[in-house]
């Protein structure tokens, strides 16, 4: 093999006229995919659950080998989305007869903070990120956890945020991004301060004190201030 070959490199055996095959091949994949996630009822990928986005997955990767393989032909994949979207009707019959199927394939509803804190046994046992989630929470405009009384993570991905009213609100982690919020292993021992990793308040021991809740030994200094709408 010579590098550089500019015919192997661009159409390999194929003859131009196949890019046309593959504009055609193209157009008929998109149509029978669209036509299947329409089947499915869904709107958007954000209200995709887990179960749902498998699905997805399979009918693209299908969807992906027939557009250019010129020894995929149409009526095998065909099948492969009529065999995949009868599962996921059979799969969906099963899980509206069954909480216990319903709980295993589509998951449960999580939640990650309660009364201002995290609920650090759920973040350690379900493998979240822990900055990940505070840009989440940034998003609904929380600035501190202490404005929080609970947050869950849905099945699909999403977060549901509920407030405490503003004359409720209490002291807890402040959730800005670094340079504004810059944790410290040495926290003044007078002050009130909220353990970056679980959002507990508390007063640390002076020196280098661990969080009497998740033994975590970083500290901010803890915020008052109220959700902003």
């Amino acid at each position: 093999m010579q590098p550089f070959e500019w015919q192997r490199m661009w159409l390999d055996k194929f003859p131009v006229t196949y890019l046309a095959e593959v504009l055609f091949r193209s157009a008929i994949i998109f149509f029978i995919v669209l036509l299947a996630v329409k089947l499915t009822g869904k709107r958007g990928v954000r209200q995709l659950s887990v179960f749902e986005l498998v699905i997805i997955l399979t009918l693209g990767s299908a969807a992906g080998d027939v557009t250019f393989y010129e020894d995929v032909p149409f009526l095998p994949v065909l099948m492969v989305f009529v065999g995949i979207i009868a599962i996921y009707k059979f799969t969906t019959w099963l899980i509206d007869k069954s909480s216990t199927i319903e709980k295993f394939i589509e998951g449960r509803p999580i939640v990650i903070i309660r009364e201002g804190k995290f609920v650090h046994e759920t973040l350690e046992a379900e493998n979240i990120s822990h900055d990940e989630f505070l840009m989440e929470l940034r998003l609904h405009n929380v600035s501190q956890l202490g404005q929080v009384k609970l947050a869950i993570l849905e099945v699909n991905g999403d977060i549901s945020v509920f407030y405490y009213p503003p004359d409720q609100t209490r002291a807890g982690l402040p959730i800005l991004p670094e340079p504004e919020n810059a944790a410290m292993a040495e926290p003044d021992p007078t002050g009130l301060y909220a353990c970056f990793r679980c959002g507990h308040t508390s007063q640390p021991p002076a020196g280098s004190g661990s969080c009497e809740v998740c033994k975590g030994d970083r500290w901010l200094k803890a915020d008052i201030s109220r959700r902003i709408t």
